[in-house]
């Protein structure tokens, strides 16, 4: 996977982060994967559990040291993010895949047998893109909602990880939640990324086998919502196959229409 110079590899004699313009709370940084240690740290992970406005006050990374946030669970029964199978050099690179593509041949795959139809397409952006909400201010306030509401992660912890962009983050650490559904997790970074310029999205919160992202502009009317419903399903089938909307419109209509977050599954 193509990356972006990490800056992690500085804090292992500066853990404050200050030369890198930060102020990190106590933390480590991760390289553990499936195969034994990566050549470079994948992240760096807080130690402590995250409190409201965390999020807020690693903004700083961004434009100083090309460093995104993420929460991540740290517990649970799968642990934290070194015992989840991390596959780095799985990864191919998000920008060599095309969203439409990739969401064709998913459909084809997992969904055309249910819903009989064919792959409509990618849905439009909704009218709501062009107003002025900042998505990093939404990010922020889906990933306080997350750690106070502590219903989705079970151990919320901050952390760091070195990536062009938002979408890119479960690639730039091997994250390999959706296995079972798709091997090549860039491949759906793809899709993120168009989510990123469609519908504002930024990437939240990962747990071993779900993903959390926050979304600027949802669809605000039915029929985009099912238009992007068509897309969740190839995206996460799980999310509609096991769930109690167990059709694309009843999905829409409960889980996408006006909804600032979306979450997958992956069995």
């Amino acid at each position: 996977m193509a990356t972006l110079p990490n800056p992690l590899p500085m804090l292992t004699s500066d853990s404050s982060g200050a030369a890198l313009g930060l102020q990190l709370p106590p933390g480590r940084l991760l390289d553990v994967t499936d195969e034994g240690p990566w050549h470079e740290p994948l992240l760096w992970l807080a130690d402590g559990r995250a409190k409201p406005g965390a999020w807020a006050a690693l903004t700083p990374a961004r434009r100083t040291a090309g460093l995104l946030p993420v929460v991540v669970d740290a517990g649970g029964r799968h642990g934290g993010p070194q015992d989840w199978e991390l596959m780095p050099d799985e990864m191919s690179y998000p920008g060599d895949h095309d969203a439409d593509e990739v969401l064709a041949e998913l459909w084809d795959e997992y969904a055309a047998g249910e819903t009989q139809e064919e792959w409509p397409g990618l849905a439009g952006a909704p009218a709501s893109a062009a107003d002025s909400v900042d998505p990093e201010a939404v990010a922020a306030d889906i990933a306080d909602s997350v750690i106070e509401n502590g219903s989705l992660l079970e151990d919320p912890r901050l952390a760091l990880v070195p990536a062009r962009r938002s979408a890119d983050i479960p690639a730039a650490i091997g994250w390999t939640g959706p296995v079972n559904h798709e091997g090549d997790t860039a491949r759906l970074c793809a899709v993120l990324r168009s989510w990123e310029d469609r519908f504002g999205i930024r990437v939240v919160a990962l747990g071993f086998d779900h993903l959390l992202v926050s979304v600027a502009f949802p669809p605000d009317t039915l029929a985009e919502a099912e238009a992007v419903a068509a897309e969740h399903f190839a995206f996460c089938p799980d999310n509609i196959l096991q769930s109690h909307e167990t059709n694309i419109r009843a999905y829409a209509e409960i889980r996408l229409l006006n909804q600032p977050a979306w979450h997958f599954w992956w069995d």
